[in-house]
């Protein structure tokens, strides 16, 4: 899986937007770039984390040497 620098800011400000912290921007392309990788999706009250995105939070993927 790819993801990028940005995304995956936007994805730690999801998971904090849901632990009830107060965030900072979440940029749009980012998000729906997680929601194709099923990483977050959309949702009458915005973006949110999923359950994969959450696990890949707290089991980061291996840095590219």
């Amino acid at each position: 899986m790819n993801i990028t620098d940005k995304q995956l800011c936007a994805l730690h400000n999801l998971a904090d937007k849901e632990a009830g912290a107060a965030v900072d921007f979440i940029n749009i392309a980012d998000a729906r770039a997680l929601t194709e990788l099923g990483l977050a999706q959309r949702t009458p009250g915005g973006w949110q984390i999923t359950s994969l995105g959450a696990a890949l939070i707290k089991n980061p993927l291996p840095s590219k040497p």
